[in-house]
């Protein structure tokens, strides 16, 4: 059973450096952002374990340094992380039977977590479970990690945070590119993309990210089993 576990953490950790090259870089510019701030530089590493989302920690320093409204935070919560909704639905079969690890796996299912553990394959030496947990834990730890970096060199240099963000968005293209080189139809990454654009051209930037998973969503379901069929759910 050891060996196997150790062959899951090798399984996993692959495909998670990409990950922790975003995460380390955007989460120490969340730290140098917290303490930029006057927040306490404990604060950065309690919400990385605590909290675990990346937007919504950078609007938490916002939500933490004004005046002090629990519905506002609530909505605003709410508004920033509602696509996880989504992600939940579409690993409600991948989750399954996952016994003990479930909660943390439902826990730790952020944006790029997701996007491993939904495409991913792991080896035929490591176990199913042990791999989703590890690289669940895997891209808590880089989160957790650069945040508390941050915070300390937040503590000593003023540091600019502006266009940092740009990271998550490249990271994505990545993974995006990656899962796009592995299918052998591209029906599913041609929805997700027109979806996108779609929403993009009639909701603007600040407002098309729900619609378009909306709409991702309802066109997978709908069109689920032609595309299976033909080959494009791999």
């Amino acid at each position: 059973m050891k060996k196997k576990i150790l062959n899951s953490l090798k399984s996993a950790f692959p495909h998670t450096v990409p990950i922790m090259a975003g995460f380390l870089f955007l989460g120490m510019s969340y730290g140098i952002f917290a303490r930029s701030k006057g927040l306490p530089p404990w604060l950065p590493t309690l919400t990385s374990i605590a909290v675990f989302g990346g937007s919504l920690e950078f609007v938490g320093v916002s939500l933490l340094t004004s005046a002090f409204s629990p519905i506002q935070a609530f909505l605003m919560g709410l508004m920033v992380q509602a696509r996880h909704l989504f992600y939940g639905v579409s690993m409600l079969e991948k989750y399954k039977s996952t016994g003990r690890a479930k909660p943390y796996l439902v826990y730790g299912l952020c944006d790029e977590t997701f996007s491993i553990n939904y495409t991913a394959t792991p080896s035929d030496k490591a176990d199913r479970v042990w791999f989703m947990l590890f690289v669940t834990l895997l891209n808590h730890l880089y989160w957790i990690t650069g945040a508390t970096v941050g915070s300390l060199i937040g503590s000593v240099f003023p540091f600019s945070t502006e266009g940092l963000d740009f990271v998550m968005t490249a990271m994505f293209a990545v993974i995006f590119l990656e899962q796009l080189l592995k299918e052998k139809r591209h029906y599913t990454s041609m929805i997700g993309f027109a979806s996108t654009v779609l929403c993009l051209i009639i909701f603007g930037s600040g407002s098309f990210l729900i619609p378009s998973m909306i709409l991702i969503l309802t066109l997978l379901l709908a069109f689920s089993k032609p595309i299976e069929k033909r080959g494009g759910l791999e």
